[in-house]
């Protein structure tokens, strides 16, 4: 991302808000019934969970409008910087907006201060922007992001969740947000070891996804027979680093090869994947 340049008679300097008038971001709430509302592409369950070296983040690809699938493949965990990230669940595009004007405010402070944001100060910036989201949220366009990253200063990972208010909660270990984050929280709750490694905790956020999926039909599953994957994010001091689909695709066939091992059932006839969409 590049900021966009201004003449010596336009400059906003070092305010973000003129910043954000003058690229043409700024935007008024839209006055949105919820009947449309709610026929608005929403996104669902993303996890962060700790690890020994950092975070992960995890999200599935699918975005509802009401009871239909509006998108397959739609994106909920973002860079927001070198050395953190975000996941989105609610209204996907006021989320995505969100995060495009996230991201723009910590490289614009960067290059205006000179130096990184504290991962602190990246949180409460966060908590900043849905707190005034707010009006939108209350007709119905909610937006509820996770934010974690690794603190260089501390020298470990960390996560935040929020609510529509724009309260701002760390939590030690993990967090979930979307339609299915009770069932995806309860097996990140069950599985989560303090100190578990990269693939141990990669192979627990897909369980989580992959339950959510199975239980509540705004989540979707892995879909072997148009290769899509859940997106799925390391955050360590080695930075944000996507995990590529060829790892995730091995990982996942693992995993349900160990379902029906414990089910006592075959793999279905034509494939290796099942409990996902396949529509």
């Amino acid at each position: 991302m590049t900021l966009p340049l201004f003449g010596p008679h336009d400059d906003p300097g070092p305010d973000f808000a003129g910043l954000v008038r003058r690229a043409g971001r700024a935007s008024e709430p839209p006055l949105t019934p919820l009947a449309d509302a709610l026929r608005i592409p929403h996104g669902t369950t993303v996890v962060a969970v700790r690890y020994a070296e950092g975070v992960v983040m995890a999200g599935d690809r699918r975005a509802t409008s009401g009871h239909l699938i509006s998108h397959r493949t739609i994106e909920k965990v973002f860079p927001a910087d070198r050395f953190s990230g975000v996941a989105i669940a609610g209204a996907a595009g006021p989320a995505i907006e969100m995060v495009t004007l996230f991201q723009l405010q910590l490289e614009h402070y960067e290059k205006v201060e000179g130096s990184h944001l504290s991962l602190e100060g990246k949180a409460n910036q966060l908590s900043q922007m849905v707190r005034n989201h707010l009006p939108a949220a209350m007709q119905g366009l909610a937006v509820v992001p996770l934010f974690a990253g690794y603190d260089l200063a501390r020298g470990s990972g960390r996560l935040f969740q929020y609510d529509v208010t724009g309260g701002r909660y760390e939590e030690q270990d993990y967090a979930a947000s979307g339609s299915g984050m009770l069932h995806a929280g309860t097996v990140v709750k069950l599985g989560f070891r303090p100190g578990l490694d990269r693939a141990a905790v990669v192979d627990l956020a897909l369980r989580a996804l992959w339950t959510a999926a199975d239980e509540d039909s705004a989540t979707g599953g892995p879909d072997a027979l148009r290769g899509i994957w859940p997106v799925v994010a390391t955050i360590s001091d080695q930075g944000y680093q996507r995990v590529p689909d060829v790892e995730l695709s091995e990982r996942f066939a693992t995993l349900l090869e160990a379902e029906r091992v414990s089910r006592g059932t075959t793999a279905p006839a034509g494939g290796q994947i099942s409990g996902g969409d396949a529509r």
